[in-house]
């Protein structure tokens, strides 16, 4: 198949992209919801855009890989901008299409934050995948398995991190980060939303590899076949 993001040099997708997110993050900082709190939500901002500068310096990613962060981290700065829990995606709804999102589903809380969420492990799978793919070398089965647990296990470790840096801060302000608008259960459903996403992602893309990719099934078997039968262990104790 012909992929159309080919037909733009990556470099200057690269750039393009950087200057669209710095243009994002201006806007995302101008009179936020709360400044200590966009401070606060942008720390993984800086860490993220440090580890794809990092990647870019010594494995550069796809343009797939690099549009799917790109357009993570937009939607991240919206939830920044307004604070997660206050992001009036039910009024732009009613003022787009006079139609209430929240009504039509079902929903009694904002749900902003679930949805990002899911697109955590919908959107940056692929990403992880690709790094698995050209570093570790994982190949088949475990080339869609390590990615999914990767997504399941960082987003656990930002729950726990979430409630850390909650305590910290205390006050309005560190139950605002915290963004569990009253659900005891929230940081578990966050972290299986997650999975979910990462979850559609890896399936999808063994869907589409399973089409297109003509040693899917013996590379997929070779992957599960055992390669060592003695035991480590006990030896090398």
């Amino acid at each position: 198949m012909i992929n159309p993001l080919r037909a733009i040099p990556r470099q200057g997708l690269l750039l393009f992209l950087a200057t669209c997110f710095l243009l994002v993050l201006a806007i995302s900082g101008f009179a936020p919801h709360d400044r200590a709190l966009w401070l606060q939500e942008n720390i993984l901002v800086v860490c993220a855009i440090a580890l794809v500068a990092l990647l870019e310096w010594r494995c550069p990613l796809s343009r797939v890989s690099l549009l799917l962060i790109f357009i993570f981290l937009c939607l991240h700065e919206i939830g920044a901008h307004f604070s997660y829990a206050e992001v009036p995606y039910d009024a732009w709804s009613k003022s787009l299409f006079g139609q209430s999102v929240n009504s039509l589903v079902g929903w009694e809380r904002n749900h902003f934050d679930r949805i990002v969420h899911f697109l955590y492990g919908l959107l940056l799978a692929y990403p992880i995948r690709e790094f698995y793919l050209r570093v570790v070398e994982v190949r088949g089965f475990w080339g869609y398995a390590l990615p999914l647990d990767l997504t399941m296990s960082t987003s656990a470790f930002y729950e726990l991190t979430e409630w850390l840096v909650a305590e910290w801060l205390g006050g309005d302000l560190g139950h605002a980060f915290l963004g569990a608008q009253g659900d005891q259960w929230d940081a578990q459903k966050d972290v299986a939303l997650a999975t979910l996403g990462a979850l559609f992602a890896m399936a999808g893309t063994a869907l589409f590899n399973w089409r297109f990719q003509r040693d899917f099934a013996r590379e997929w078997q070779d992957s599960l076949r055992v390669k060592r039968r003695r035991p480590l262990g006990e030896e090398a104790f």
